[in-house]
């Protein structure tokens, strides 16, 4: 019990955690209720992504704040990777590639924007090192054109043009794979120390009372798990929630869906940002735009060919598209000079909330 209560301690909303239960027993008592149990199962996934953003925490502790944000961020996508896996078991292709899209343009405005907000209410004016972010942005914008092409192929092509867009995007896909994974030998290895940052190892207390490996690697399976078991209940329910709401699957993926499986790199994010570790906090958010689009849309595209009813491509519609073009366009444009304040991320935020009403507007 001391265990337990330890860890929940610095677990942000950690009372929502009563969510899963309920969420759980709704499911099976009021299948007739589809709306409400959706809305436990978003509930249920936040507070369990953001333990989950806890543990990755406690082990980036041990390291810089710039590979401290890579791995924050990489385990922090554990919930989007989840998600899009059980909607492509269940062949929502759309619902997949509209919350691919929401996490990209959401990491990169929303959370980023919170961070900047968060932390520029209590640091007047705050530096980060620009050498990571512009190798990510780099990389982001790799990825935006590896979509871009497909999409364009899909939409103006003839059916031939777009049949062959599924082998264009599994072979991108590797390509985007062997990417990522130099990338992280030259963050991790070659590299290293450009992505360093400060050591947050003279700021112990600021991460609470260490945790050790085994009891991290417990939380870790343990939320991993109940995040499966709540994303397949909120899979489940999306599309009788979504018509119940009037609202489109667009919307429902690229907002509701995302900012549910961002909510780790949300509540990170913007804590150490407050605590002035920038290199951290946009490692964070940068960090996972880049491996969702170079990490998890390769990987689903190629693993649809083996657990989907039909393949997933790389050909996104134009919104989502635009959006995310959009998006990387802004993001690079008012973090180049590495400084940030609390008006930039209003700039950030405002931006984000234009793209949802946007998407909010297109009809169901």
């Amino acid at each position: 019990m001391k265990t337990i209560r330890s860890v929940l301690a610095e677990a942000p909303l950690a009372w929502l955690l009563l969510a899963v239960p309920i969420a759980a027993w709704m499911h099976h008592a009021r299948p007739d209720a589809p709306l409400l149990v959706f809305g436990l199962a978003c509930v249920a996934i936040v507070p369990l992504a953001g333990l989950l953003g806890v543990a990755t925490e406690k082990l980036a502790a041990r390291l810089g704040e710039g590979i401290g944000g890579f791995l924050n961020a990489t385990l922090g996508n554990a919930a989007e990777l989840i998600i899009a896996l059980v909607a492509l078991r269940a062949g929502m292709i759309d619902v997949v590639k509209a919350s691919l899209t929401g996490s990209i343009i959401g990491n990169l405005l929303l959370v980023l924007g919170a961070a900047f907000l968060a932390g520029g209410l209590r640091h007047k004016v705050q530096s980060f090192a620009t050498i990571g972010v512009r190798t990510q942005i780099g990389m982001m914008a790799l990825a935006a054109i590896a979509i871009l092409v497909p999409s364009i192929f899909a939409a103006t092509g003839s059916g031939e043009m777009a049949s062959r867009s599924i082998t264009y995007s599994i072979v991108v896909s590797a390509v985007l794979l062997v990417v990522y994974a130099l990338s992280l030998l030259f963050l991790l290895r070659t590299h290293a120390h450009l992505f360093r940052g400060g050591e947050p190892a003279a700021e112990g207390e600021h991460h609470g009372i260490p945790w050790p490996v085994s009891m991290t690697v417990g939380v870790m399976t343990g939320v991993t798990l109940l995040i499966v078991w709540m994303s397949e209940i909120l899979v489940g329910t999306v599309e009788h929630a979504s018509a119940a709401l009037g609202l489109s699957k667009l919307f429902v993926g690229i907002v509701v869906v995302a900012v549910v499986g961002n909510a780790a790199e949300h509540s990170t994010a913007v804590l150490v940002a407050m605590r002035n570790r920038m290199e951290m906090a946009v490692g964070i958010a940068i960090g996972s735009s880049t491996q969702i689009a170079l990490f998890v849309a390769p990987l689903l595209v190629l693993l649809s060919l083996f657990v989907a009813p039909e393949p997933l491509s790389l050909a996104f519609s134009g919104v989502e598209v635009f959006l995310m073009l959009a998006a990387t366009f802004v993001a690079s444009v008012l973090i180049v000079d590495g400084k940030s304040t609390w008006f930039t991320g209003v700039q950030l935020i405002a931006v984000y909330l234009v793209m949802a009403i946007t998407v909010f507007a297109i009809p169901a």
